[in-house]
């Protein structure tokens, strides 16, 4: 690409340019020296024809040597600045073919700021993004094939002992195969409502709706479990905090999934507090649980998919560490910001709609 660039350029801007430059300076000094010269015929007598070829003899081959010279000069600086122009490019070419290949390591070093450098940035943040996104494919494939291998492998043992006669066909052992399989649909159910969330920016049904009443209808059917578990819910509604543009659907299953997180993960006789205000970004909405402290270096993964911070005691909830993923799409499918933040006060996850008018 260098050698075909650089020759382009003599070939096509350099020596057009100097040949055009030679042609005219030729043809002037000729003609210069013609009127020169006879003029100094005229005052002062002198002898033009020998002297005038002489003149011009020597002008020409300081003229041929001087445009020889600053072509190589020029060709010279020429190749430096072509080379240095074109490494982000050539860098770009080969790790292009790396990435093509499945090797997403490659970086393009470039510490210019011009147009290259800025192409080189583009291009590290593009491998970026994918070789997070191919690292994200094979956790997931990872995680749901781990996700699928328990409960497969418990339906299979105990169906081979009830075949074997091994186990006793008793109901607490139909029960326990039921359970498994509770787990399996739950978990196709969750990768079902994933899907769902991703394509959620091209199927929004945005209305004007009441947050409130959103937080309230939830909260409803979750009132049971937090009874259950002895769950202290406080409300702190602001006013002018209610109205949303939104899909209701998407917007409540939002809201369900961060109701579920709370109730699962707020100890016995624990405290929910739900709230939501007007900030310079929209409308917020608080889920504030007690309970143990969530590690800092967990906090910025939470919103990836199958992670958990404690798997063990998810697994057992009955989760797959899918709905704070869930949550995140569907917010921002809306234009709206996720995010989580947990001390020795509480975990507090929230989520902000913009405030938008109601489409016509």
């Amino acid at each position: 690409m260098r050698q075909r660039l650089l020759w382009k350029l003599l070939v096509g801007h350099i020596v057009p340019v100097f040949a055009i430059f030679g042609v005219v300076v030729w043809h002037a000094i000729d003609r210069r020296a013609a009127d020169y010269y006879r003029v100094l015929v005229e005052r002062q007598d002198v002898a033009s024809a020998e002297a005038h070829r002489a003149f011009l003899s020597g002008i020409h081959h300081d003229l041929v040597w001087g445009i020889l010279a600053t072509l190589a000069i020029t060709l010279l600086l020429t190749s430096l600045l072509t080379r240095w122009v074109l490494r982000p490019l050539l860098q770009i070419t080969a790790i292009t073919k790396k990435v093509a290949d499945g090797d997403y390591s490659g970086r393009v070093n470039a510490a210019s700021r011009y147009e290259g450098g800025q192409l080189a940035d583009a291009f590290n943040h593009m491998a970026d993004n994918l070789e997070a996104i191919e690292r994200l494919r094979k956790t997931m494939v990872a995680d749901i094939a781990h996700e699928l291998r328990t409960p497969l492998t418990n339906l299979r043992g105990y169906l081979e002992g009830l075949s074997d006669s091994v186990i006793p066909p008793t109901p607490e052992t139909f029960r326990m195969l039921e359970q498994e399989v509770l787990r399996l649909v739950n978990l196709v159910e969750d990768l079902q409502q994933l899907a769902r969330a991703d394509a959620a920016r091209a199927f929004l049904d945005r209305r004007k709706l009441s947050l409130h009443e959103l937080l309230g209808q939830i909260m409803d059917l979750y009132r049971p479990n937090f009874q259950e578990k002895q769950i202290v819910v406080q409300w702190q509604l602001e006013p002018g905090s209610d109205a949303v543009t939104a899909d209701r659907d998407k917007l409540l299953q939002a809201i369900r999934n961060l109701t579920d997180n709370a109730w699962k993960y707020t100890p016995r006789q624990g405290t929910v507090a739900i709230s939501t205000l007007r900030t310079e970004g929209g409308i917020k909405t608080v889920f504030t649980n007690s309970g143990s402290v969530i590690a800092a270096h967990d906090i910025p993964f939470l919103f990836e998919r199958f992670f958990r911070a404690d798997r063990s005691r998810s697994r057992d909830a009955g989760g797959a560490g899918i709905g704070l993923a869930i949550v995140k799409e569907l917010i921002e499918a809306h234009g709206g910001t996720v995010g989580v933040e947990s001390d020795e006060n509480g975990t507090r996850v929230w989520f902000t709609l913009p405030v938008q008018d109601e489409p016509a």
